[in-house]
């Protein structure tokens, strides 16, 4: 779970995860403001904390940096602000372990009437939409949102992908997923409700806007890439 001022919502989250289910629970704090280490620390989990804030790549960065170490067939990412369902992980989990997709996503776009009733800003939802076709049309693929913090990897997707070369900002949750395409795992996704409120987490506009150039770039240097201009090192480097 990577944390920033989830103080209100991180024991919801958590206690949302059929028990049983994950060996253990990370949680990196990204020098929050809050009480959310203390109360990571008080619900058992086993809780980093960045010294500065390093931005929502760099705190991934290290939530996977740190779940390797553990050896795990599987790493779920999800954010602890309580806006996505965490019951659901065993849906998430499960083309993965049957061996179908070596990555899931839990996407909020089922439709635009239900986005939109669960509080996902009209600006945001067409934003994603507008972006999630461009990516699909680019990287071949035909999947419903790309915009998740719900997500699963198997263990070779993050010993493969070098994901350390990434951005320390938002734009790290496509970088993840361009790359993998560009190793050729499979993508797949499960619909999951979406759940914004006052207390989850999110990217105010100008934040999203910086998110939505910097994907744009990224799926420029993809094309090159494909065109065999330019090698990327974000991308497999003998394509």
């Amino acid at each position: 779970m990577p944390a920033y001022n989830a103080a209100k919502t991180i024991e919801k989250t958590f206690n949302d995860i059929p028990k049983g289910l994950a060996s253990k629970v990370l949680v990196v704090d990204d020098a929050s403001a809050d009480t959310t280490v203390k109360i990571a620390k008080k619900l058992g989990l086993k809780t980093f904390r960045h010294p500065a804030n390093l931005g929502y790549g760099g705190n991934q960065k290290t939530c996977y940096w740190e779940a390797l170490k553990y050896h795990p067939d599987i790493v779920i990412m999800i954010h602890p602000d309580y806006q996505y369902d965490a019951t659901l992980t065993p849906e998430l989990v499960k083309p993965i372990i049957d061996g179908r997709f070596d990555i899931m996503l839990g996407s909020r776009i089922r439709t635009r009437k239900e986005a939109l009733a669960g509080g996902m800003p009209w600006w945001k939802y067409f934003s994603n939409r507008f972006l999630t076709i461009l990516e699909n049309v680019v990287l071949g693929l035909n999947l419903s949102e790309y915009h998740t913090g719900f997500r699963a990897y198997s263990r070779k997707v993050l010993k493969t992908i070098p994901f350390q070369r990434f951005s320390n900002d938002f734009v790290f949750d496509q970088q993840i997923l361009v790359s993998a395409v560009s190793f050729g795992f499979k993508i797949g996704e499960i619909p999951v409700p979406v759940r914004y409120f006052p207390e989850a987490s999110s990217a105010n506009f100008f934040s999203s806007v910086r998110y939505g150039l910097g994907i744009l770039w990224l799926l420029l240097l993809y094309i090159f890439y494909q065109l065999k201009i330019l090698r990327p090192k974000i991308f497999k480097m003998n394509a």
